[in-house]
């Protein structure tokens, strides 16, 4: 295997951990032991301020926390894939300039 393959694999290894050490340790507390940073805030100022009233609702309100997860990432991978696609648009017309320019071609940028 060559040396990027093993980098590739470690890296894949360590993500894996990273996402399964908090679930199989059972970190987290309560009945939704790892909440989004929205609901942790709300609770925050609830708890603070017991009249509060919020100045406006949301747009759309899913049925579900699973729908909700699900959307947040359909959210993240269109982000994901817009960025993939930049950045390797970017790379290649970089590259063919750098070959024009290396070839000497005079109607290079």
């Amino acid at each position: 295997m060559k040396s990027f393959g093993r980098i590739n694999l470690l890296l894949l290894l360590a993500v894996v951990a990273l996402a399964v050490a908090p679930l199989a340790l059972g970190l987290g507390s309560g009945e939704e032991p790892f909440t989004g940073a929205d609901a942790l805030a709300e609770e925050a100022i609830v708890a603070d301020h017991p009249d509060y009233e919020p100045w406006f609702s949301s747009i759309y309100e899913p049925p579900s926390g699973e729908i909700e997860s699900a959307l947040f990432a359909l959210q993240a991978a269109l982000g994901a894939g817009f960025l993939g696609y930049y950045f390797g648009v970017a790379r290649t017309r970089q590259r063919l300039r750098d070959e024009r320019t290396a070839g000497g071609d005079p109607a290079a940028d």
